[in-house]
């Protein structure tokens, strides 16, 4: 009697990525798991379960849309500094800045 109630579930969130996978493996529709992250993981089990997402008011981006930025803008300022535009090349220095910052606060 000392075991909690087997049928009772850990929420969603409470689980780690590796009972979420092992959840994720016994429900049919779901493919990829391995590859999946926490978040994608707890995404995907509540949809094949019909539960609807929480929608915050701050969208948050991902780390890797945020490193996809972060490439993009470095491709400006090394530009900017080819064409020898310094205050260009300093203004995309502090946007990679930025966005390694919020990497950092994402993760």
């Amino acid at each position: 009697m000392g075991k909690k109630d087997e049928n009772k579930e850990k929420p969603l969130a409470k689980m780690t990525a590796k009972e979420l996978r092992e959840l994720a493996m016994t429900i049919p529709g779901i493919s990829g798991v391995h590859g999946m992250n926490k978040d994608e993981l707890v995404s995907e089990i509540r949809k094949s379960r019909g539960i609807a997402e929480e929608v915050s008011k701050h969208k948050s981006s991902t780390v890797r849309e945020i490193k996809q930025k972060m490439r993009t803008v470095r491709v400006k300022h090394l530009s900017a500094v080819e064409a020898n535009d310094m205050k260009m090349a300093k203004i995309y220095k502090r946007r990679m800045i930025n966005l390694k910052k919020k990497t950092r606060r994402v993760a």
